[in-house]
């Protein structure tokens, strides 16, 4: 039974707890406030009925005294007035008392007897009955008068009423608590169904957001990631079969000219060995390139970071390539920051080379002859911004936004030899992240394509 019972408890769906705490909720509250609205009605009502009736005794007393200019015979003529504290037998005892100006009781009730003095206090209390503006008597409640069966049928209804209302309360609570909690847990189920196609690998399912507080902000989160994790995913298989083919590509050179020379259906001259040699050179580049990839996405790529003065580094990189550009009759350009003496950055001067030099090899690649290629830098507040511009064919936007990605290319038809591995750009944004910057690259189809670089400045 104890294991039925915890079983129960464990299985008891959020709906029906949150109901469950809107239920309660409701009948404490509403329980308080039917208590304390009933007592304050009650001492209201009571404080409201005793106020006008000692106004209206105090007025027949007065009148008593002026038709009497005494005391005398007073017991007769208000036991009609004394509703229910006449006693049978003893209709002559008052449920009020009259005491003089110095406390002395001059007409005796319940509580006070003929003649006993009363204390400064309890005269205090009392009310001043008047005759020609002089205090004939001190009117002192011995009891308070009990309700007449009217005003008791009508504080009785009063209470009904307040009751029937708590009840109508809790009611109410209950179906909105009922309506709130399947309200909140409708994007909790469909968040838990997602949940599981995630977990049986159906990614980039997404649910509707219904509203825009936290539940809607968990559920747009929760798209985001299932659409980051499908294109993870995509990329992933993508990645496989694109390191695959690069693999395959020089093995398959490497594997048939050593057969070829080995079976003498080619000679071992130097230029066959030269080949086998430069497949030999892109297998090792691809498979270092593979490996910075996964030092850097494990968080381990080494770096070595130090103060460098960028514009100096960049006229060092324009000065190494002069040659290539040269032969192709580009011309290069390097336009450093006016009225800055130096930009200095923290960061790894040979892995940052290693970028600026991935992007000039792609540049070189893809500008025709007689073009140009212009490298600029600026201060923009506390971060350095590195500009390269060629005046290439250039890309659509969207294939400027994929240019990081690993082995993409924005033309599919490319060779090996013309496009490289497809890693370069990667690797480069990679080691930008590193060092806390921001990579991207802007382009139109006509306009050449051209990359940015935001470093922090030190």
């Amino acid at each position: 039974m104890a294991l039925d019972t915890a079983s129960t408890k464990a299985e008891m769906k959020l709906t029906t707890k949150l109901i469950l705490a809107f239920l309660l909720v409701s009948l404490f509250s509403s329980g308080v406030i039917v208590a304390s609205t009933r007592i304050a009605t009650n001492r209201e009502f009571d404080k409201f009925v005793n106020d006008r009736y000692k106004t209206e005794l105090v007025d027949e007393l007065e009148i008593y005294y002026t038709e009497n200019k005494t005391w005398d015979g007073i017991e007769g003529s208000f036991v009609p007035f004394d509703r229910n504290h006449s006693r049978p037998g003893d209709p002559q005892i008052l449920f009020f008392s009259i005491a003089d100006t110095s406390g002395r009781i001059l007409v005796p009730g319940n509580r006070y007897a003929n003649g006993e003095v009363v204390s400064p206090e309890t005269l205090i209390l009392g009310t001043q009955i008047q005759f020609e503006n002089k205090t004939v008597g001190i009117l002192l409640y011995d009891t308070a008068p009990d309700r007449s069966p009217i005003e008791a049928e009508f504080i009785h209804r009063i209470n009904n009423s307040i009751f029937v209302s708590g009840i109508g309360t809790v009611i109410l609570a209950l179906i909105l608590g009922t309506i709130l909690s399947r309200t909140i847990t409708r994007p909790i189920r469909e968040l838990t169904t997602a949940t599981k196609k995630m977990a049986d690998q159906n990614f980039g399912h997404t649910v509707p957001v219904h509203s825009k507080d936290e539940i809607g902000e968990l559920a747009e989160s929760f798209n985001k990631m299932s659409g980051d994790l499908s294109r993870s995913f995509n990329l992933r298989k993508q990645m496989t079969a694109d390191i695959a083919h690069e693999l395959r590509t020089p093995l398959s050179l490497i594997i048939g000219h050593a057969e070829a020379v080995h079976d003498g259906v080619l000679p071992p001259s130097a230029e066959n060995f030269e080949i086998i040699r430069e497949e030999a050179n892109r297998l090792e580049q691809l498979v270092n390139d593979l490996r910075t990839l996964s030092l850097a996405d494990a968080g381990e790529l080494s770096l070595d970071f130090q103060p460098v003065d960028i514009n100096k580094l960049l006229s060092d990189i324009k000065a190494h390539y002069m040659i290539p550009f040269n032969q192709k009759r580009i011309s290069l350009n390097f336009e450093p920051a006016p009225g800055v003496q130096s930009l200095t950055a923290n960061l790894d001067p040979i892995r940052f080379s290693q970028v600026l030099t991935n992007i000039l090899d792609n540049a070189l690649r893809y500008t025709p002859e007689d073009g140009h290629v212009d490298i600029s830098t600026k201060q923009v507040d506390t971060q350095i911004e590195i500009s390269i511009q060629d005046s290439g064919q250039g890309v659509t936007h969207e294939e400027a936004a994929h240019l990081f990605d690993r082995f993409y290319r924005a033309d599919e038809s490319r060779n090996r030899d013309d496009g490289g591995s497809g890693l370069g750009l990667a690797i480069a944004k990679s080691i930008i992240e590193f060092h806390k910057g921001k990579i991207w690259a802007e382009s139109e189809i006509g306009k050449g394509l051209k990359v940015l670089i935001v470093l922090p400045l030190k």
